[in-house]
């Protein structure tokens, strides 16, 4: 029989049930950054964006589902080396996002593709589902959301939201080292855009992720042109826009992925053994 002192269909009996999961998730869940996703050039027939902004960052608690460990492949060796295929399983009180996040963003419930940093495994997640029924009406109501995420994987996206963590993603990734001649001058501001004018009048700009200046080195990223075709640097004058720096190119180093563990070098050197691009022709007979 049930309960003849609780009603699911009052309001303060609903109002307790979701206060009691609040004060549960903030005892037990963990603390994370939700990173909203901001959409740049969106492709309307695919429904995507390859060039997505996390310019935000908002601190709030949530619950994690996970026990024994993270779900999903985990460790995976390919022959590309180990790829780590983590899925988790989040709930946050719909009250709570709608106070830290909800009045931050112009949607109302989480979206698929914005982030979640967990501190608990220092790691970023990506959410790939909400379901906004489970646990399904308990009192009658839904107290929360329930988030099915993946561990996220660098694409060129711009990470400006102030944590610093969060921000360092760009600096690991994948970047293109412009290696400047000795010159004197204000430092380079890390997050600047900077811009080169090929002698056809044509532009490319980048965003500094990393400055040395004691060797004049100098690490940018996502690479872009006005006019959207590609376009690459090269030796040249550059121009910070924010600094108002004019510094000169003397070469142009690989694209570099900038991890203890990458083996870009490795693949490619053994590549080098195999194909030999001298050859006008590298994949047929010798000429």
């Amino acid at each position: 029989m049930r309960n003849i002192y609780i009603s699911q269909t009052v309001q303060s009996e609903q109002d307790l049930y979701e206060n009691i999961i609040i004060e549960s998730m903030q005892i037990y869940g963990q603390e994370v950054q939700y990173i909203p996703r901001t959409l740049v050039n969106e492709d309307r027939i695919f429904g995507e964006d390859v060039v997505s902004r996390f310019d935000r960052a908002y601190q709030i608690e949530m619950y994690l589902e996970n026990l024994d460990g993270f779900d999903g492949d985990q460790e995976l060796f390919t022959k590309f080396g180990v790829e780590i295929r983590d899925r988790a399983t989040l709930h946050v009180s719909r009250r709570r996002w709608n106070r830290e996040v909800g009045q931050h963003v112009d949607y109302d419930r989480p979206q698929e593709g914005d982030l979640i940093y967990l501190t608990l495994s220092n790691q970023i997640f990506e959410i790939m589902r909400v379901i906004d029924d489970r646990p399904f009406y308990q009192m009658s109501d839904l107290p929360t959301y329930r988030m099915e995420v993946e561990l996220f994987e660098f694409s060129d996206e711009d990470f400006d939201t102030s944590v610093e963590i969060v921000d360092d993603v760009e600096v690991l990734g994948a970047a293109t080292i412009l290696n400047l001649s000795p010159g004197a001058g204000v430092d380079f501001q890390i997050g600047e855009t900077i811009r080169q004018v090929y002698s056809s009048g044509k532009i490319v700009e980048a965003e500094i992720v990393d400055w040395n200046a004691d060797s004049d080195k100098l690490s940018v990223t996502h690479i872009s042109t006005p006019d959207g075709l590609f376009r690459e640097f090269t030796t040249g004058t550059i121009l910070g826009l924010s600094s108002n720096i004019t510094r000169t190119v003397a070469s142009v180093g690989d694209n570099l992925l900038q991890q203890d563990n990458a083996q870009n070098d490795d693949f490619e050197n053994f590549a080098d053994d195999i194909l030999d691009f001298s050859e006008g022709n590298p994949f047929g007979e010798p000429s």
